[in-house]
């Protein structure tokens, strides 16, 4: 890649800073790592695991004051997300935005018609983590983990009763409400939260009818937006072998859109999430972990004008149901494995006949994890058999070393797949029933360490990939139906770094992509759409007694918005402040500029994006 040699340069004081610490008798650092479970399906502290890993959590949710799960997502090492009117599409590490799988709480969701993620529906004021593996997850999770896996958790609660609340006003009559109450003491925790949010928003697209493109329309109205959210959870430990957990997630959103010749169109949208899990521990070295998962995910479009109320519909709802039995069986000290099996039907109504309504998953799954002083192993595998397209195979394995205690070093390959969605194999005059999954193999080389305690308190992280894709599914104009004829391949270089020094915080991110076509004909070689080259972003923020002040800059090379790469998506910078008084510790008064400089810029073809807006926040939690 020809951005290596860069790359390769500001990864080279990390290193060497680095290895400069590598006294065995050096200092722990004094800032714990949080532990994150989505990438091997077991509790590990992130300075460990092999997987690529970012985390955003409740703390850095407020205080860089993000108002949705796609703004908390963008500028992570290896995320592109991109904006057309009310729907956010994220791709993770250069594959589709239907390679990444999600999860909620333990539980799959998303739509099995498009086999995409509502993401703007996802109430982030319900969110107390995310979870963000990048790189290939299909031995552990079954299809769609091509990309990697996102996993987002609801307030879980604990501890004194907490009530808390937030309200928020700004920029095109915005207006959000938030409050929960949470507590649940030694053993038990339970959290119930609710929100409501609104926005008169902006004209969203500026498409054109002939030749069509966007959203085929000229209609420069804006395009609102009302959601009413709501979370619950309650768990309790009853001994050190035995607990259980139950958490909801609900969300239903309105939105206007540009789509049509008439005016009045609207999109409502459902979200719900049912989990529950129990944790037993029948003898010490073995752990039994069963989980149970429900939801839903309803879409209608409604297209009216001032004459006629309802002039025509879509309607289409994706009800998934699903099982897991996981099996943790310590075998020696530093030893794990993990066997389990994995059940999920999707079933789907809606307003489109399709040939077949429902298709069920069952997985197979075992995973080892292994360590011997300075060396660790990652072994999986796992088996589906669906329905629709029979059995399917995928592994994985990772070798980490530890150098020094402030330096990993590690290698990885992976397989994964994606089944064909309900669209793309049943669609009328689209879908092909004949269609195989998706194929991928990724190639990984990992590189992770503290900065040197002299310094801050901080980590760092270097990954470098390869991934080809085989069978991508695509439109075929021979046929007219879609058909397994696309190839890609994908390279990419990930840096991040993190650091607290006295009252300052860093975080830094920089992402090279080079995610190219490898299909036979004229788009060969051409860029994959709406994935930019080069995108990085600095975070900057200071305390002072009672006030903080910070700084996001984000930055995106050029893309293109089809395969042809004829329409270029511009580069673009943009700036975002903020600044946080504290009247009390439990009381804060938080605002927001987004688009300091109020860039004009596409993240997709004739969808316009938001230009400078102001929020403020008043935020009560003790």
């Amino acid at each position: 890649m020809k951005h290596l040699p860069f790359v390769a340069a500001l990864g080279l004081p990390f290193a060497l800073s680095a290895l400069a610490e590598s006294d065995p008798s050096a200092a722990v650092q004094t800032v714990l790592d949080p532990v994150v479970v989505t990438a091997t399906r077991t509790p590990e502290r992130a300075d460990r695991t092999l997987a690529s890993v970012s985390v955003v959590d409740r703390a850095m949710i407020e205080k860089r004051q993000l108002r949705s799960v796609p703004d908390a997502l963008r500028g992570l090492p290896g995320v592109t997300v991109s904006s057309s009117g009310g729907v956010a599409s994220v791709y993770l590490r250069g594959t589709n935005s239907d390679s990444v799988l999600v999860l909620v709480d333990g539980v799959k969701v998303g739509s099995a018609t498009l086999g995409t993620t509502p993401w703007a529906d996802l109430p982030i004021a319900q969110i107390e983590r995310i979870e963000v593996v990048r790189g290939p997850r299909s031995s552990l999770y079954g299809s769609k983990a091509i990309g990697g896996v996102i996993q987002i958790f609801t307030r879980r609660g604990g501890g004194d009763l907490t009530p808390r609340v937030a309200v928020t006003g700004g920029s095109f009559n915005t207006a959000a409400i938030s409050g929960g109450l949470s507590g649940g003491g030694d053993h038990a925790w339970f959290n119930v939260s609710g929100d409501f949010a609104q926005t008169d928003g902006f004209n969203a697209c500026y498409g054109q009818i002939a030749p069509f493109a966007g959203c085929g329309v000229f209609e420069p109205d804006r395009d609102g937006s009302t959601q009413v959210g709501g979370s619950a959870r309650f768990g309790y430990r009853f001994s050190e072998r035995a607990e259980i957990d139950l958490s909801y997630l609900g969300a239903n959103t309105t939105t206007d859109f540009d789509g049509t010749l008439v005016s009045g169109n609207r999109s409502r949208s459902a979200q719900q999430v049912f989990g529950a899990r129990t944790r037993l521990v029948p003898f010490t070295p073995w752990v039994v972990t069963l989980s149970a998962g429900y939801s839903l995910d309803k879409y209608t479009a409604d297209y009216s004008d001032a004459a006629v109320e309802r002039v025509a519909a879509g309607d289409f709802d994706t009800q998934r149901d699903s099982l897991s039995w996981q099996n943790d069986i310590s075998i020696h000290a530093g030893h794990l494995v993990s066997l389990g099996v994995d059940y999920q039907r999707d079933r789907i109504d809606s307003s489109v006949i399709y040939a077949e309504d429902s298709r069920a998953d069952t997985g197979v799954f075992g995973e080892y994890q292994g360590e011997w002083r300075a060396a660790t192993m990652n072994l999986s595998l796992r088996q589906d058999d669906n329905e629709q397209f029979g059995s399917y195979t995928t592994g994985s394995a990772a070798l980490g070393y530890r150098f020094a205690p402030t330096l990993q070093a590690s290698v990885s390959y992976g397989t994964a797949f994606k089944a064909p969605t309900f669209n793309e194999l049943y669609y009328p005059f689209f879908g092909n029933p004949d269609l195989d999954p998706e194929e991928s193999n990724s190639l990984e080389l990992g590189f992770d360490g503290a900065l040197p305690e002299s310094w801050v308190d901080g980590r760092w992280g270097l990954n470098l990939y390869r991934t080809e894709l085989d069978q991508m599914i695509a439109f075929d104009a021979f046929t007219q139906s879609a058909n397994n004829i696309a190839q890609a391949e994908i390279q990419g270089l990930e840096l991040s770094a993190n650091a607290a020094m006295q009252d300052w915080d860093l975080g830094f991110s920089l992402t090279l992509l080079d995610p190219r076509n490898r299909s036979n004909g004229a788009d060969d070689g051409n860029l994959l759409p709406r994935r930019p080259q080069q995108q990085g972003q600095l975070d900057l923020d200071r305390r002072f007694a009672r006030w903080s002040l910070g700084a996001t800059l984000f930055a995106a090379g050029r893309s293109y918005d089809d395969l042809a790469n004829v329409y270029t998506l511009d580069p673009y910078t943009l700036l975002d402040l903020r600044a946080e008084y504290a009247f009390t510790p439990s009381l804060r008064l938080q605002g927001r500029l987004k688009n300091v400089f109020d860039q004009d810029y596409e993240t997709a073809a004739f969808y316009n994006q938001p230009g400078r807006a102001f929020y403020l926040t008043l935020r009560y939690e003790p």
